[in-house]
């Protein structure tokens, strides 16, 4: 069976984490992100710019202060890489997660305008202080990843991939041979008869066949599927209990 967890920030993390790219400050958003930590969700994914900056309210209202197997990532510097910007995106952050401290925070986009080093001081500043624990790299080649790593220690990527979406095959192996967590957005995606024949047989739904084959793909992976409903909240997470046969896992592959 695939490794159920996986190491960040000196944590042990379950393999399927919760997407909020959706989510809205709401009651009943708000009981939903309640509910996914006590099914046992331990990471936690979001964005500054996510549905207007309510994502990141929500799961402050929700949950702050955040437990010690709780891990809130979040990300900024979407549109610029400018120093500026950025610190004060996270400082923004910082106010609406109600927290001092943000367990994993990402650069959304590598800004070509900028200098990657000049766009990651002030997150390496705040690393330094104790105030961001990890940092981590969105939409990046293995290059970017290297030049991140000579600015401030990178310890989760995030990049698209899926059974349909398969372009980030170096990244991934890449991140599984340095240690560094590769986080899939959109890892839903694709899939086909083949997917429902195999989900068919072995009692399962094609989501979870698909979350299987990621987390089999890779010991470094942890797939961040996005709901807003807590039975398919509990669907992804009963995946980590799914093992896929050679034999399907390399029909998929």
């Amino acid at each position: 069976m695939a490794k159920q967890t996986v190491a960040l920030g000196g944590r042990e993390l379950k393999r399927v984490g919760l997407g909020t790219n959706r989510l809205t400050n709401t009651a009943e958003n708000r009981a939903f992100q309640q509910a996914a930590v006590e099914a046992g969700v331990q990471m936690i994914d979001t964005a500054h710019l996510y549905s207007n900056g309510e994502s990141e309210v929500t799961i402050g209202a929700a949950l702050a202060p955040f437990g010690e197997d709780v891990v809130v990532a979040t990300k900024g510097g979407y549109n610029t890489g400018d120093p500026d910007t950025i610190r004060a995106e996270i400082e923004q952050s910082f106010e609406r997660l109600r927290t001092d401290a943000i367990d994993l925070w990402y650069l959304h986009r590598v800004d070509a305008r900028v200098p990657l080093a000049e766009t990651l001081a002030p997150v390496a500043e705040l690393h330094a202080a104790g105030r961001i624990r990890s940092v981590g790299l969105s939409q990046v080649d293995v290059q970017q990843i290297l030049l991140g790593r000579s600015v401030v220690p990178i310890a989760a990527v995030q990049h698209e991939y899926s059974l349909q979406a398969r372009e980030n095959d170096e990244v991934v192996d890449f991140c599984a041979d340095e240690g560094i967590v590769f986080v899939p957005f959109f890892p839903l995606r694709g899939g086909g008869k083949k997917v429902d024949e195999i989900a068919e047989r072995i009692g399962a739904t094609p989501q979870q066949v698909k979350v299987a084959w990621l987390l089999r793909r890779s010991e470094a992976m942890l797939p961040i599927p996005g709901t807003l409903d807590l039975e398919h909240l509990e669907l992804n997470l009963a995946a980590l209990e799914l093992e896929l046969s050679d034999e399907d896992y390399e029909a998929l592959t």
